[in-house]
């Protein structure tokens, strides 16, 4: 898996996902990530990449020009139109199921980090395959949600985490929230681990941890148990 990051802040980006487990990886090479400054694609001294909305307004929108350049030149590279994704509050809201499908759906990926109040949308219609948000809530710009929905694609990929039960069990994959989870002590603050974690009984174990995830999905996320009811009764 391939993945370029088109923003104005690469080395940031860049530096953040180079670290840890994916750092790991991408020395390994499971993964890579590129990060690609826009600036680099104007055409005038100024290294300009906005300008004022037409119709008035705050702010500045991002040119189309830069962005386009950018995006054609990560294409070229690859030899084909790579599957891009811009990711905005506008967008469909980032899910698990994203995840998984971008990861074996797709060798390579472009994200979009926009700035300002956002991009020429004739660089959305003429290159964007998918519009993405991990909120309904407004940032500053893409390259918290980029780097978010880049890790959560990466850790999918084979190779990138030592075992797939190291994403199979946790919040979201099968429509559950995690079970809690215990390490030692025994005791802290006056509170036992539950007796069941240290019985050795593995069966008992995962049954328990199966109740605890549906409990607390009940009691947190009551439209994803409420969804889990509807697919049982189907």
């Amino acid at each position: 898996m391939r993945i370029d990051i088109m923003t104005l802040f690469p080395d940031v980006v860049g530096d953040m996902l180079c670290e840890s487990i994916l750092g790991r990886a991408q020395e390994r090479g499971y993964i890579r990530i590129e990060c690609h400054q826009i600036r680099d694609f104007t055409t005038n001294k100024q290294r300009q990449v906005d300008d004022y909305p037409y119709g008035g307004g705050r702010g500045c929108v991002m040119l189309a020009q830069p962005l386009y350049d950018c995006w054609k030149h990560i294409c070229n590279e690859a030899g084909y139109r790579v599957h891009t994704i811009f990711v905005t509050p506008c967008g469909n809201l980032f899910k698990q199921e994203d995840a998984k499908r971008l990861s074996k759906e797709h060798q390579r990926l472009i994200i979009v980090c926009g700035r300002y109040e956002g991009i020429d949308e004739r660089f959305i219609d003429a290159c964007v395959d998918e519009e993405l948000s991990i909120g309904d809530f407004v940032l500053t710009g893409g390259e918290i949600p980029a780097m978010a929905i880049a890790d959560a694609v990466c850790r999918l990929i084979p190779g990138v985490l030592p075992d797939e039960e190291c994403f199979v069990d946790e919040s979201h994959w099968d429509g559950l929230l995690e079970y809690p989870q215990y390490t030692r002590p025994d005791i802290w603050d006056e509170r036992p681990v539950p007796d069941i974690l240290r019985s050795g009984h593995h069966e008992n174990i995962k049954k328990w941890r199966h109740e605890q995830a549906l409990e607390r999905t009940r009691i947190r996320r009551p439209d994803m148990y409420a969804q889990l009811d509807s697919n049982s009764n189907t």
